[in-house]
Formats: structure tokens, sequence, C-alpha cells
């Protein structure tokens, strides 16, 4: 039996993604230049959704399947062969089983291709109800989170607050997109419609044939609304020095005021980053921006007081942006929060020394912990006591009572994303 160009691809995403060697993102965009439009959606919603719902089948698994390890081909085979069952009404369940059937024979796993049809066949026919040890248990299991996350959650934010994050999370975010440098002549009227939030932001229904025309051709740029917020903060007044000091890829850098007379400057840590930043940055035509690799955890290669606005979009371990990178929940772990929070203090120590008297230091990371937020802003204001908390320009609603700025998937519907803007006395 063929196995039709959507499943093949998904399989591979998530085979790779499994394996480690890929993100989400990265995975589909590698698969997507060979499938068609229709393809092309199915693939991105049986990869998204599987990963979306990764323990709950994982958990519907070991219940028909019992403590049989099994094989990682198997296993991603039964994840997409049980998504398309249970979450995708418009698929045939004949379809769903014989082509997962068919991919583990492709992958050269043909004596497992009776347990597999047994397993999918059996979901299809008995009663799915799983047991659950107590609430945060069946709240994990349902929303595909893992239990040590979800009581961090819990313990952060309060119980309601935590399921209601972990219920956002699996909800498929909306599409957000911005014009670029390129595009100063290109008609968006009839393109979406505009963000009530952002500025310059314009929301969207699906990635159609005419908007994935338009980003190819770099007249559009797609962006979450959160981000955008986040590079809407920076006002530069004409003549001001900027750096963007953890530029790549190069979503908001893009955004940045540019000109012959204003000095720009952006940066990463390694030569494959400024590669796919200045690549972001010619597909967006943005020009008059000077790139230099650095590690800005260690020292940045400037004066003291050299900039008017500097830029720190910190690395983080993307919580806030679950929705978009689903798989990013399964690769974390305790260890990492402390890593995250170590190294976006050294390079905030940093950044705050290239910073001129009476400049802005832009702190934002997509993350929804609060200790790689609103603790390494205090860490830094206790190190940095010539800095001091402004509020950042944003709508009021996402301002907190601390002057930061918030927003999350559950309240707001876009990425949770921090900002603190951070002045340096004259």
């Amino acid at each position: 039996m063929a196995i039709s160009p959507s499943r093949i691809a998904a399989y591979d995403c998530l085979f790779a993604i499994d394996s480690g060697t890929a993100f989400s993102a990265d995975a589909l965009a590698s698969v997507e230049p060979g499938l068609s439009e229709k393809d092309r959606g199915l693939c991105h919603e049986l990869v998204l959704g599987s990963l979306r719902r990764q323990i709950y089948l994982d958990r519907l698994m070991a219940k028909f399947a019992g403590a049989k390890k099994l094989d990682r081909a198997v296993r991603v085979a039964l994840r997409l062969g049980a998504y398309q069952l249970l979450f995708l009404d418009r698929v045939p369940a004949f379809s769903a089983i014989n082509e997962s059937v068919e991919l583990v024979r492709k992958a050269k796993k043909a004596s497992a291709t009776g347990f597999v049809n047994a397993i999918l066949r059996r979901i299809t026919r008995e009663s799915i109800e799983i047991a659950f040890a107590d609430e945060i248990d069946r709240v994990s299991v349902e929303t595909s989170h893992p239990r040590w996350l979800l009581e961090r959650w819990v313990n952060e934010l309060g119980q309601d607050r935590a399921f209601s994050l972990a219920a956002a999370n699996n909800a498929e975010p909306p599409l957000a997109f911005r014009r670029t440098a390129r595009s100063s002549g290109v008609e968006l009227e009839d393109v979406g419609r505009p963000s009530r939030h952002v500025g310059g932001c314009r929301m969207g229904t699906g990635i159609s044939g005419q908007l994935l025309e338009l980003e190819r051709a770099g007249e559009i740029y797609f962006q979450d609304e959160a981000s955008q917020l986040v590079a809407s903060a920076v006002r530069a007044s004409d003549g001001e020095s900027i750096i963007d000091i953890c530029a790549a890829p190069g979503s908001k850098t893009g955004t940045l005021p540019v000109s012959s007379d204003r000095l720009v400057v952006a940066g990463d840590v390694s030569w494959p980053r400024l590669v796919t930043l200045r690549s972001n940055l010619e597909h967006q035509g943005v020009v008059d921006i000077t790139l230099c690799q650095y590690d800005a955890e260690v020292e940045l290669p400037f004066a003291d007081s050299t900039f008017d606005v500097v830029i720190v979009d910190a690395p983080c371990s993307g919580t806030g942006t679950i929705r978009h990178n689903p798989e990013i929940r399964y690769k974390l772990n305790e260890a990492d929060f402390l890593r995250h929070s170590s190294k976006q203090l050294k390079i905030a120590l940093n950044a705050s020394k290239i910073l001129k008297k009476g400049g802005r230091l832009i702190y934002s990371t997509c993350s929804i912990e609060r200790g790689e937020n609103e603790d390494v802003i205090d860490r830094l204001l206790r190190l940095r006591p010539e800095l001091g908390v402004t509020r950042p320009t944003v709508d009021d609603r996402f301002v907190t009572s601390e002057g930061f700025a918030r927003t999350f998937p559950d309240r707001d519907d876009m990425d949770g994303f921090f900002i603190a803007q951070l002045t340096r006395t004259p």
C-alpha cells in the first residue's frame, strides 16, 4: 500500500525530533518544499498534534502494549496512527492504521507490523479510559505536560492558572506576521486583520498560498504577536545608537529603525548563527546593520557607555513558546532553568556596561519562569545600582505591578514573553 507524502514527511519529522536531532520548526521547514499545499497542511497537523498529545498517546500505548519496550520507529508510528484515530475525524480509520503499518515496514521493522496493526485496531474497538493517580496526573496526561513542569507552575502560579496555561499550550496559535523593509509598497489591507495590541502586526487565519508567496518574496515575516510586542517596545530617537546583543535569527533585529546616520549593531555567539542572522536580514531587505561575533556571556568587544539602546533578548527555556514548539516541554529539566538564569545574568551584566548614561536596556525572554525574568532583573539591579526600572512602552494590560511587561498564552492568546526596561541614571 502506498503511503501518502504527508504521512511520510510527518513520520520523518517526528522520528528526527524524538531522536533529538531536530526541533519541530526546522524539521517541518526541511520537508515543506517537497509537499503540495494540502499535504503540507496535513503534515503540520500530524507533527504538531502528535507532539501536543505525546504523553497522552504514550499512556494509551502503555495501556494496550503493557510494559513492552518499543523501538523508536514503532513508537513514532504508533503515536502518529493513534493521534489520527483519536483526534482527526476527517481521516478514515483504515488509512490511519494501514499507513502506520506501512511506515513501520518502510523503517525496516517488518516484524512489528502485526503488533502495530493490532494496537491501533484495539484503539478503535475498546475503551480508552485511563486511570489517573490524582488531579495533577490527570491534567499532566490530558494536556501532555511532564508532571514536574506542571507542579512547578502550580507552585508559582497556583493550580487553576497552571492548568489553564497547560490547556492553552495545546491550542493552535493564531497566525501573526508583519511587513518587512521590502514590503513598503505592498498592500496588505486585504491580507489578515490588524492586531489589537501591536502596531504593524497583522493576524491571519491560516498559512495560505498567498501568505507563503509573500513570505518567500521577503515582503512579510511570520512572527508571534508577543515577539512583535518586544520589538515594538524598542523606541529609539533619531540618531540613537542601538545594539541587539543576542540577535539571531533576526526576527526582532529586522524591526529596528536603521539609517545611514545611526549606528545599529547586531551580534551573536557563533558564526553559524551570524550566517542565519545575515540571511534573514537580507531576506527582509534590512541594510545598514553591522554584524559582530562575540560571546556576550564572557565579554562584549565595545567600550563602556557606547550605546543608547541595548537589547538583550536572552537565551532561555522557551516555556512561553510551547504552543509553537510543543516538544520543548519534553526536552527540559530542572537544571536547565538554573543554567539559563546564570547565563542570562552574565549577559545582562556585560550589556549594562556598554549602556550610556540615560540609555535604556531592554531585557526580554520567551519564558514564563520567574527565575529567568524578575529574579534575573532583581539580581542585576543589586549589582548595578545605577540602573532603574522604567515602564516599557506597551499596552497597559501587559504591565505588571513591578513595572515589567508579561504576556501569557491563556490570558492573551499569544506566546508567553517577559519585557523589562531599565534606564541608566545620567
